[in-house]
């Protein structure tokens, strides 16, 4: 054996309770487990002591936007320090791949808020296939699953109008979605309430999903609204997803704004009732009330028509402008979710320009507080901003409900998933946080979950989801992708005053039964992969 870890509590992934073990790896893989009281004990190359702790499968994380983290910062600290050692990217009908170079050009702008402008990576793929590539070949901190995502997807085959596609642009989506599994996609992302995913009606996304489906992939939407109307939109999703016999996993499934204050329950009876009726269906959430995503992504649809260029153009004309804060301020936007926009909640969490002293300023502050400081409306304030950093602000918005949040952890199909953005001064702490503040705040402290049943949320619920036979699970022959850590410590250091402080009681991790964090400290170990789709049959 190349290594022995002694007398840890293990916590196998099943949700059964946990037991006394010595559990040996062996070539990147679980090669042995000897029970407390079993007779010899197994013997290794090294031995570690793991008294006192406990040894889970490494945390998956079901939503992440780690797309050009993985390749810009080999290190990956953020997520490895986690115990996470499988993400999955491609999320929200946004990313790189596929993509010719028009395309590329418009989602780096589109979606700079996210991770940056990309001006330090050198994109050197157009296919997803070539994407996972290039992963393989960099060498990456943890592994990585890619949704192909259906904005992108229809960036590439539309463009940017609002407007139902032809046949012909429609089998090329199908195609381009095809290629994508066929290249090792677990399945596809929508952003409904991002263009110009959002252009996209049912029953498009519907023979899209049956692509998804003929490969075995599943269907990842971020919905068409988290506000006003939200189960309408979870309902959407359901219907839609059972008509094409696809897959569904909800993605951030949340109840946001006033309106979803203690509506948790009308959901969960909702998907009670199409799982009884035979739907597939799981979901992820991270536990934390405040969203996070870009300022630009709370205008209009209408406004996005044409891409970032007729965006900005649209902001500069007066009249359009105003025609735009209407929306967002008495109407209530598409991208708000149906909800006029309250600028006390919406606060700037980073800038792309963050050399510019004028534009860094506004970081941590509310568009009110900053309006405010410069005696100004709020509109005036938010449309300077989108302006000057060119649609590059990132916001945390302060819309969530905590019972919420509660209700919907507790519930069988749910998996854990950070959707952490790592780009910006001042990113939400779920990015850093998202795990250890499971097992710490809502195992130890609120007993919300056991510690059995949360660590089967964050391990062999996402494998299954995934369709990864031999992740998951602590099990001989499985990958030795493994998280140790101490449940009576384990905390989040990341807040929102501080959310780059890495969290506390995780020593060890390995991914293919290497450690990537030993002692409490990142090795120079990339052992991370692309994680290409298990084929059907």
């Amino acid at each position: 054996m190349d290594l022995v870890i002694r007398n840890a509590r293990v916590i196998d992934g099943t949700g059964h309770p946990s037991y006394r073990a010595d559990v040996a790896l062996a070539e990147g893989r679980i090669a042995g487990i000897h029970r407390e009281g079993e007779g010899p004990r197994l013997s290794g190359r090294r031995v570690l002591d793991a008294t006192g702790l406990a040894l889970s499968p490494g945390f998956i994380d079901m939503h992440a936007h780690s797309d050009l983290a993985l390749l810009r910062d080999p290190a990956h600290t953020a997520k490895a320090a986690q115990g996470v050692t499988l993400e999955v990217i491609g999320q929200d009908g946004l990313s790189y791949a596929p993509v010719d170079d028009r395309t590329l050009a418009e989602v780096r702008a589109q979606i700079t808020g996210w991770n940056g402008d990309g001006s330090d990576v050198d994109f050197t793929w157009r296919t997803v296939g070539e994407y996972l590539d290039r992963l393989d070949q960099q060498g990456i901190a943890v592994n990585a699953a890619y949704l192909v995502p259906q904005g992108t997807v229809r960036m590439l085959a539309v463009g940017w109008e609002d407007r139902p596609a032809t046949a012909v642009e429609l089998d090329r989506m199908k195609r381009l979605v095809a290629e994508g599994l066929e290249q090792g996609a677990a399945g596809m992302s929508s952003g409904l309430t991002y263009t110009p995913g959002m252009y996209a009606d049912d029953a498009e996304l519907t023979e899209l999903c049956r692509v998804v489906a003929a490969y075995g992939g599943y269907y990842c939407p971020h919905h068409r609204s988290y506000g006003a109307g939200a189960l309408r939109a979870y309902e959407e999703m359901i219907a839609l997803s059972r008509t094409a016999g696809c897959a569904l996993h909800l993605a951030h499934a949340v109840m946001n704004f006033g309106e979803n204050e203690g509506r948790a329950p009308e959901l969960l009876a909702l998907l009670d009732a199409a799982l009884a009726g035979g739907a597939d269906i799981s979901l992820d959430t991270y536990p934390y009330t405040p969203g996070s995503t870009t300022l630009a992504a709370l205008l209009p649809g209408w406004a996005g028509e044409g891409g970032p260029e007729a965006i900005l153009a649209r902001l500069r004309d007066d009249a359009v402008a105003a025609r735009i804060r209407h929306a967002l301020e008495v109407t209530g936007s598409d991208g708000c979710h149906g909800v006029a926009v309250d600028w006390e909640s919406v606060e700037i969490s980073g800038v792309s320009r963050s050399s510019d002293p004028a534009l860094a300023s506004y970081v941590g502050r509310t568009i009110a507080h900053a309006a405010r400081e410069r005696d100004e409306e709020p509109w005036t304030t938010a449309r300077r901003l989108l302006l000057e950093d060119q649609l590059g602000p990132t916001i945390l918005q302060h819309v969530g409900h905590e019972e919420n949040v509660r209700t919907i952890m507790r519930h069988p199909v749910h998996t854990g998933g950070s959707d952490g953005i790592l780009h910006g001064a001042k990113p939400h702490p779920r990015a850093y946080g998202t795990f250890p503040h499971y097992l710490g705040r809502y195992v130890r402290e609120l007993g919300v979950l056991s510690l059995e049943e949360c660590v089967a949320h964050l391990t062999s619920r996402p494998a299954a989801r995934l369709r990864l036979p031999d992740r998951g699970l602590i099990r001989e022959g499985h990958r030795a992708d493994l998280a140790l850590f101490d449940p009576e410590t384990i905390a989040a250091g990341a807040t929102f005053e501080a959310p780059r402080t890495l969290p506390t009681g995780i020593p060890y991790v390995l991914i293919a039964g290497r450690f990537v964090m030993e002692d409490g400290r990142r090795t120079d170990v990339l052992a991370g992969r692309a994680v290409r789709r298990t084929p059907v049959g």
